[in-house]
Protein backbone atom coordinates (compact mmCIF):
# COMPACT_ATOMS: atom_id res chain seq x y z
CA UNK A 1 0.00 0.00 0.00
CA UNK A 2 1.38 3.39 -1.01
CA UNK A 3 1.53 6.40 1.32
CA UNK A 4 -0.64 9.10 -0.17
CA UNK A 5 -1.56 10.96 2.99
CA UNK A 6 -0.19 14.50 3.28
CA UNK A 7 1.90 15.16 6.44
CA UNK A 8 -0.31 18.12 7.35
CA UNK A 9 -3.28 15.71 7.69
CA UNK A 10 -1.38 13.07 9.66
CA UNK A 11 -1.86 13.10 13.43
CA UNK A 12 1.21 11.04 14.39
CA UNK A 13 4.55 11.60 12.66
CA UNK A 14 7.93 9.88 12.69
CA UNK A 15 11.30 11.68 12.52
CA UNK A 16 11.31 11.91 8.73
CA UNK A 17 7.76 13.24 8.54
CA UNK A 18 8.41 15.75 11.33
CA UNK A 19 11.57 16.88 9.55
CA UNK A 20 9.56 17.55 6.39
CA UNK A 21 6.72 19.18 8.35
CA UNK A 22 9.02 21.59 10.21
CA UNK A 23 11.49 22.04 7.37
CA UNK A 24 14.51 21.17 9.50
CA UNK A 25 16.99 18.32 9.33
CA UNK A 26 16.59 15.01 11.11
CA UNK A 27 19.86 15.56 12.99
CA UNK A 28 18.48 18.82 14.41
CA UNK A 29 15.37 16.99 15.59
CA UNK A 30 17.50 14.33 17.30
CA UNK A 31 19.48 17.14 18.94
CA UNK A 32 16.27 18.79 20.19
CA UNK A 33 15.11 15.43 21.56
CA UNK A 34 18.41 14.92 23.44
CA UNK A 35 18.10 18.39 24.95
CA UNK A 36 14.42 17.69 25.78
CA UNK A 37 13.42 20.78 23.82
CA UNK A 38 10.77 19.15 21.61
CA UNK A 39 7.80 17.03 22.71
CA UNK A 40 8.42 13.43 21.65
CA UNK A 41 7.18 9.96 22.55
CA UNK A 42 9.47 6.98 22.37
CA UNK A 43 7.89 3.69 21.36
CA UNK A 44 10.50 0.98 21.52
CA UNK A 45 13.50 2.48 19.74
CA UNK A 46 11.50 4.88 17.58
CA UNK A 47 10.25 8.39 18.23
CA UNK A 48 6.76 9.56 17.39
CA UNK A 49 5.34 13.07 17.44
CA UNK A 50 1.73 14.17 17.84
CA UNK A 51 0.92 16.88 15.30
CA UNK A 52 -1.39 18.65 17.76
CA UNK A 53 1.28 18.71 20.47
CA UNK A 54 3.98 19.84 18.02
CA UNK A 55 1.67 22.61 16.75
CA UNK A 56 0.99 23.71 20.33
CA UNK A 57 4.73 23.60 21.10
CA UNK A 58 5.39 25.80 18.06
CA UNK A 59 2.77 28.32 19.19
CA UNK A 60 4.38 28.43 22.67
CA UNK A 61 7.79 29.10 21.10
CA UNK A 62 6.66 32.18 19.18
CA UNK A 63 9.13 34.93 20.03
CA UNK A 64 7.11 37.82 18.62
CA UNK A 65 4.27 37.68 21.16
CA UNK A 66 3.74 40.88 23.11
CA UNK A 67 4.39 39.11 26.43
CA UNK A 68 7.71 37.72 25.19
CA UNK A 69 8.82 41.07 23.82
CA UNK A 70 7.95 42.79 27.08
CA UNK A 71 9.80 40.16 29.11
CA UNK A 72 12.87 40.36 26.88
CA UNK A 73 12.98 44.15 27.13
CA UNK A 74 12.46 44.23 30.89
CA UNK A 75 15.49 45.53 32.74
CA UNK A 76 16.13 43.81 36.07
CA UNK A 77 16.08 46.16 39.02
CA UNK A 78 19.34 45.69 40.87
CA UNK A 79 21.31 48.48 42.43
CA UNK A 80 24.47 46.42 42.20
CA UNK A 81 25.23 47.16 45.84
CA UNK A 82 25.29 44.22 48.24
CA UNK A 83 24.37 45.06 51.82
Amino acid sequence: MEKTQNNSNKQIMDIKELSEYLGIGKSKIYSLIRMKKIPASKIGRQYRFSKDIVDSWLRDKIITKKESVLQQNAVPVNSGVDK
